[in-house]
């Protein structure tokens, strides 16, 4: 039982592996459940035993990439010596990842037509907003912030970082756009942290 659970296992890392791939570079219109087989050389009954379709596939990939970003944020602001150092941190590697194809594409583009705005903004606040609120609760800690407002604050401040974000994806020249979108950060958190 236990070798068929991880065959099993192993089939859907691959198949999910492939569809990221493919999302990525083709996009989710574009992308085929027929391309997705083809790539990954998985049966359509081995899929279909582990997604019921394209868009639970496209789900599970954005999970997927969701997680991933929510690890590399978390790790940029962990070497941070002071709460918003680590903030700062945060947000600039979230500016910088929007840069990354898959993100881009999976989470940026994608997502809010594939699985709907309000499980978009679920997901995120699953993952983004809880990172943002724990650092603002380290500046209300240090007196920094009111922690009364800490709640809003990170509200505001993740719509914030997702049209940065947004900004960046879709930017003919990414490199500009991310330096613009440090520069508002660090005016947005001067001016945060001060209150």
């Amino acid at each position: 039982m236990d070798k068929r659970n991880e065959r099993g296992n192993a089939t859907r890392a691959h198949l999910l592996k492939v569809a990221t791939e493919l999302f990525a570079a083709e996009g989710y219109e574009a992308t085929s459940i027929e391309a997705v087989l083809k790539a990954s050389g998985v049966s359509r009954g081995a899929l279909y035993h582990h997604f019921s379709n394209k868009e639970a596939v496209f789900a599970a990939v954005l999970e997927m990439v969701e997680g991933r970003v929510a690890k590399e944020v978390a790790g940029a602001a962990a070497g941070a010596t002071n709460p918003l150092d680590a903030l700062r941190a945060g947000c600039t590697a979230w500016l910088e990842l929007a840069r990354d194809a898959t993100v881009r594409q999976v989470v940026l583009v994608d997502a809010p037509s594939v699985i709907g705005w309000q499980a978009w903004r679920e997901l995120d606040n699953r993952y983004a907003l809880g990172l943002v609120k724990s650092a603002l609760g380290g500046l209300a800690a240090a007196g920094r912030v009111r922690g009364e407002m800490v709640d809003t604050y990170a509200h505001l401040l993740l719509a914030a970082m997702i049209e940065a974000s947004l900004l960046v994806a879709r930017a003919s020249d990414p490199d500009d756009a991310v330096a613009k979108g440090r520069e508002a950060l660090e005016k947005l958190l001067g001016s945060l942290a001060a209150v």
